[in-house]
């Protein structure tokens, strides 16, 4: 599923308004289009009826026709230059939702309270509203906080609040369990140091990032904090405009037949789920069979050959579903009131299956789905996987695959691509090179890393049975221990470190052939690569047999005069708020070989 994902985001960035209007016509997106000159939309035009508007002043009781309207009041009236204060103070939409509310809160507590005599906010090093309670919104029917960024985007639609809840409620709230985190990363007073200045601990309650300290975590580059059930409230104008839009480019995405062409072409890929599929006879044979996301049909046709008795096929891209309609019937096993065969094609998102065909709850067999993104939690489909599991699915039915494992080794210099720029036909281009790895410490890498540029083992990060696990351990925390590569005897530089994963077919369900689909450096490659999480720094690490025997060493740990004998990492995988994308914690500590530690910032990607 991770071939789709380059596209996603710049078909989101080239959204068109000849394309949103084309929504309007399946009924729904008409109802989120607001008149250009409406209230709703914050346009000029104000109320053609006169009626009151719904922005009202921030620091008196006037009402306005729009965004623009109240702010010029405030500049003109009350000496505050929203949108000058927020390019002054390169503030990003989470922090502008919490100055709203911050001068909301203090306007109340204090009615002759003017941002003119508080200015010192200006001045200081923590903004007095960088705090996480301004997330919740003041009023809770603050039109303001869901209109402020609109001409950002250059949308005229409001956000409908009903929907927007439901939205909300579908996700659920993001946090990461404390008691689950393991062991602490420390540095020499105790305490893991953000920037070298704050202490941050995150703390959790399921499935998100958040900061004890109330100081952003950056993501890259811009603040990213959550609440426990205010988080995605605070995005609400993200949720209610972008949520639909992710899902219709997401799923239109995969129209493209060049993408299928990919993912069939991976051979590693559909082998595995075709050994699974055709060569364990006793689990198919006789089946009800669900394919979840079935893009071309191709698993479903699997089915069908391994001798099923019904295929259910769901895609939710009209478009792919029409084609494995086509392709069913080309292939003799598709079924309807005019063919005979096992296979049928819902057009639907699984989790509304119910509006496109009849079947009963947990009246399927197996479950297949090919879900997996890059660093296996992209795309965030297995959330759907499990959503038709728990819905579908008999008791002691199969899932495949039924296990994934998530695996991390540290990679060295030639995983990068400073060797490249740093020898350009002879010439010095090394300024390129570091500037492009300035980048990939803050933004993830998807590559394919080999296993010669390994200066790591692997180790094991995270498992998921998929048969039993709850949905929200999607989001999870997680330690590991990297130990250098004992055969290389020599210090080394781990730059950073690459992810990948296993989805295993066992013989929990395929007793007469399980099998493993890897994305691992040591087999052959697959398009969903590896996931490279670039250090900001290298820490030099070397086995403990070569640091043993009394070793001295001076200089902080990781250093080429002191390497680390291990590193440990913490690493946190959560659902961002941007939809189907996910947001990746790093926290490494460097351990000598006499124990010393030495602790470096966490570090925020997002994919």
């Amino acid at each position: 599923m991770a071939a789709a994902a380059k596209m996603v985001k710049d078909e989101l960035l080239n959204y068109s308004d000849e394309e949103e209007e084309n929504f309007s016509d399946d009924g729904d997106w008409g109802d989120w289009k607001a008149d250009e000159d409406g209230v709703g939309g914050g346009g000029e035009g104000g109320d053609d009826d006169g009626s009151e508007s719904d922005f009202v002043c921030l620091f008196c009781d006037s009402h306005h026709v729009s965004c623009d309207s109240l702010f010029d009041h405030c500049r003109l009236s009350h000496g505050f230059d929203f949108h000058g204060t927020r390019k002054e103070l390169k503030l990003d939409f989470y922090a502008s939702f919490k100055l709203i509310n911050y001068i909301r809160s203090q306007v109340a507590e204090n009615k002759s309270w003017s941002w003119a005599e508080s200015n010192q906010a200006l001045k200081d090093v923590k903004l007095p509203w960088d705090e996480e309670k301004y997330l919740k919104p003041y009023w809770q029917e603050d039109s303001l906080l869901y209109s402020f960024a609109d001409d950002e985007e250059d949308e005229d639609e409001p956000v409908d609040r009903e929907e927007v809840m439901e939205e909300l409620k579908k996700l659920g709230d993001l946090s990461i369990d404390d008691e689950a985190l393991g062991e602490s990363s420390l540095s020499s007073n105790g305490k893991c140091n953000l920037n070298g200045s704050k202490d941050v601990t995150l703390v959790s309650n399921g499935n998100g990032l958040k900061q004890s300290s109330g100081d952003d975590l950056r993501v890259n580059g811009k603040g990213k904090e959550t609440d426990v059930g205010v988080e995605r409230v605070c995005d609400g104008k993200l949720v209610g405009r972008n949520i639909r839009k992710v899902n219709e480019n997401y799923f239109g995405s995969y129209s493209s037949f060049g993408i299928h062409k990919e993912m069939i072409s991976d051979k590693v890929r559909t082998e595995a789920y075709r050994d699974a599929l055709l060569k364990n006879p006793t689990l198919l044979s006789g089946s009800v069979v669900m394919d979840v996301g079935c893009g071309t049909g191709i698993l479903s046709l699997f089915a069908a050959q391994a001798g099923a008795s019904r295929v259910i096929a769901v895609e939710a891209s009209e478009k792919m579903a029409k084609v494995a309609t086509k392709i069913a019937k080309d292939n003799r096993v598709f079924h309807d009131n005019e063919h005979n065969g096992v296979l049928e094609v819902a057009h639907s998102m699984v989790e509304e299956l119910e509006k496109s065909i009849k079947i009963q709850p947990h009246s399927v067999d197996v479950l297949v789905s090919e879900w997996m993104g890059y660093c296996l939690l992209y795309e965030s489909m297995l959330s759907s996987v499990l959503y038709a599991r728990d819905r579908w699915l008999k008791p002691g039915g199969a899932i495949l695959p039924d296990t994934a494992t998530m695996f991390v080794a540290g990679f060295g210099k030639g995983a990068t691509s400073l060797l490249f720029w740093e020898d350009v036909y002879g010439f010095d281009m090394s300024s390129i090179g570091k500037e492009i790895f300035e980048d990939t410490a803050r933004i993830p890498v998807v590559d394919v890393v080999e296993e010669r540029d390994l200066v790591t083992q692997p180790a094991l990060l995270q498992a998921f049975d998929l048969a039993t696990m709850k949905p929200d351990e999607v989001d999870f925390t997680a330690t590991a221990t990297l130990e250098p590569n004992e055969s290389e005897a020599k210090m080394s530089l781990c730059h950073g470190v690459v992810l990948w994963f296993d989805a295993g077919f066992t013989n929990r369900f395929c007793k007469e052939n399980p099998t493993v689909l890897s994305t691992s450096p040591y087999t052959p490659p697959t398009h969903w690569s590896q996931t490279v999480l670039t250090f900001k720094e290298p820490i030099s690490v070397a086995p403990a047999t070569l640091l043993s025997g009394g070793d001295d060493r001076r200089g902080a740990i990781g250093t080429v005069e002191c390497p680390a004998a291990r590193i440990h990492l913490r690493v946190s995988v959560a659902r961002a708020s941007e939809h189907r994308s996910i947001d990746i914690s790093l926290e490494a500590t460097g351990v000598s070989s006499k124990g010393q530690k030495r602790c470096w910032p966490v570090q925020i990607f997002n994919l």
